[in-house]
C-alpha cells in the first residue's frame, strides 16, 4: 500500500539542493537497482551521500533526508510504500507521474540533478547507465526536448564541439547566489591581463549565462 498525492498540482520550477539529490537517488536506483526499489530511508541517505557519480559530495543524516522526503510527497514527486511485512517504509518517486518526460529524458534529468554541469558526452556516458541512449545525436534530441520545456539549458548550440547542459531547477536564492558570485571579478592569474568571473547560471531562455564552471569537493552548508 502506497500513499498517493496525485498529479493535481502546479508546475514544478525549481527544487532545494536535499529534494533534488532525494529524488535523483530514487530515480536512479529505480532504475539501475529496481530489485531494491522502492528504498528504505537508510538507502536513500546511503545513496545521496555516495562520493561516487555525485556532485558535490554531501552528508545528509535521516533526519534531513526524512524532511526533504515529506518536501517532495508534499509536491507529488514521492510517496511512500508500506510493505507487507510492516517492517521499514520504503519510497518511491512519482516522477513519470508529475512529468511528461521520455525515459531517456528522464534519465538525462536526473543525471543533471545528481552531478549539475556537464559536456554532453559525459552526460550520454552516465545517462547511459539508467536508459540507453545510442548516440549524441539522440542525446542531443532529447536535450533538445528538455530545453523546450525549461528543465535544462545549454551554454551555446548542441552541435557545437564541447557544449555543456544543466539543468534549470535551482532556486531562486542559488540563482542570485550565482548572479552575484559572476559579478564579483577574482584574481587573474599571473601573466593574464583581464580578471575571471565564476559560475554560470540558467535562465528560462534555454541558455546558461557566465562562464563554466568546475565544482569540486564537499557541500557547503546551503546544502
Amino acid at each position: 500500500m502506497e500513499d498517493n498525492n496525485g498529479n493535481d498540482q502546479p508546475r514544478i520550477t525549481s527544487l532545494s539542493p536535499k529534494q533534488r539529490r532525494i529524488i535523483g537517488v530514487l530515480v536512479e536506483k529505480g532504475l539501475t537497482t529496481p530489485a531494491g526499489y522502492p528504498l528504505t530511508l537508510k538507502v536513500v541517505v546511503t545513496g545521496c551521500n555516495q562520493t561516487s557519480n555525485r556532485q558535490p559530495v554531501v552528508g545528509y543524516s535521516e533526519d534531513e533526508a526524512l524532511d526533504a522526503l515529506n518536501e517532495l510527497r508534499e509536491l507529488g514527486l514521492a510517496a511512500v510504500v508500506h510493505t507487507d511485512s510492516g517492517r521499514s517504509e520504503r519510497y518511491r518517486h512519482y516522477m513519470r507521474k508529475r512529468f511528461d518526460f521520455t525515459e531517456p529524458q528522464l534519465a538525462i534529468l536526473i543525471e543533471l540533478l545528481l552531478r549539475d554541469r556537464q559536456t554532453l558526452g559525459n552526460l550520454r556516458s552516465r545517462a547511459s547507465r539508467m536508459v540507453a541512449i545510442d548516440s549524441l545525436d539522440q542525446l542531443r534530441q532529447e536535450v533538445t526536448g528538455l530545453i523546450e520545456q525549461r528543465f535544462v539549458c545549454a551554454d551555446g548550440p548542441l552541435e557545437r564541439r564541447g557544449i555543456e547542459v544543466d539543468h534549470n531547477l535551482y532556486g531562486e536564492s542559488e540563482k542570485r547566489r550565482q548572479q552575484l558570485r559572476s559579478n564579483e571579478p577574482q584574481a587573474a592569474p599571473t601573466g593574464s591581463s583581464s580578471p575571471t568571473v565564476a559560475t554560470p547560471q540558467p535562465d528560462d531562455t534555454g541558455v546558461c549565462r557566465g562562464p563554466r564552471r568546475r565544482s569540486r569537493g564537499r557541500a557547503s552548508d546551503v546544502f
